[in-house]
């Protein structure tokens, strides 16, 4: 593994680990080498094309946090679902920050959405933040056209969670719901299900879609509810994992 390190080392940004540690609060700065989107996705699909990757998927956990996204875009590239399936879930547990687990979108998915679809609502109920993030993630990337159905939404409120990055998944959730299926997703923002910071936090970005028109916006703010600052705006980003 050492050559796969070293070579993510000679793609080092100084500039940009400093810039993107900050986006990051799991994750210890010591372990962010620096290397930029692209590079990384250029690197693995050059790794992936040569074959010389088995190794690496299997040494877990990575250190740094480009390995996991390196790993993470070497899974999207794998054509089988089933495979894919299966890397996918080994990797889950080890995911520990919400970049990594956004980043994770494989194409194959779109081949088995009924499997795929018993795999979210056995994540959702994971004691793992960052794999319940996933779910959400990606029901609202794969489940939010033609296969929407009512039942997402109800796995949805089902959640109870007091996680940072799974409350905000949630809102991310929501705030595409309504600016996609608008009519059933309304129906959650009345009934008032979402806890407050939830809530308010799906109607926001909501408001800031530009796929949504002023009226909307005006009418959802409507339904915006107060909170104190203390909840709107405490969490400890250092105990998201559990």
């Amino acid at each position: 593994m050492n050559e796969i390190i070293n070579k993510l080392f000679s793609f080092q940004d100084l500039g940009y680990k400093d810039f993107h540690s900050k986006l990051m609060p799991t994750v210890d700065k010591e372990r962010v080498i620096g290397v930029r989107v692209p590079v990384l996705r250029k690197y693995a699909k050059e790794l992936f094309k040569s074959g010389n990757y088995a190794n690496f998927l299997k040494d877990l956990p990575h250190y740094y946090y480009e390995e996991n996204n390196l790993h993470a875009f070497i899974i999207e590239q794998i054509k089988d679902y089933n495979l894919c399936i299966l890397e996918v879930e080994r990797f889950l547990p080890y995911i520990d920050n919400w970049a990594t687990c956004d980043m994770l979108t494989p194409k194959c998915f779109n081949k088995n959405k009924l499997d795929l679809y018993n795999k979210i609502k056995n994540w959702i109920n994971s004691n793992n933040a960052y794999t319940v993030r996933y779910a959400v993630k990606t029901l609202m990337a794969f489940y939010l056209d033609s296969d929407f159905s009512l039942e997402h939404l109800d796995l949805i409120q089902s959640i109870k969670s007091d996680k940072y990055y799974v409350k905000m998944a949630i809102a991310w959730y929501m705030a595409t719901a309504l600016t996609k299926q608008y009519d059933s997703a309304i129906k959650v923002i009345k009934s008032n299900s979402l806890d407050d910071w939830t809530h308010n936090k799906s109607i926001q970005k909501a408001v800031e879609s530009y796929r949504i028109d002023n009226e909307t916006k005006k009418y959802l703010k409507g339904y915006k509810r107060r909170i104190s600052m203390l909840t709107a705006t405490h969490f400890d980003f250092n105990n998201q994992q559990g």
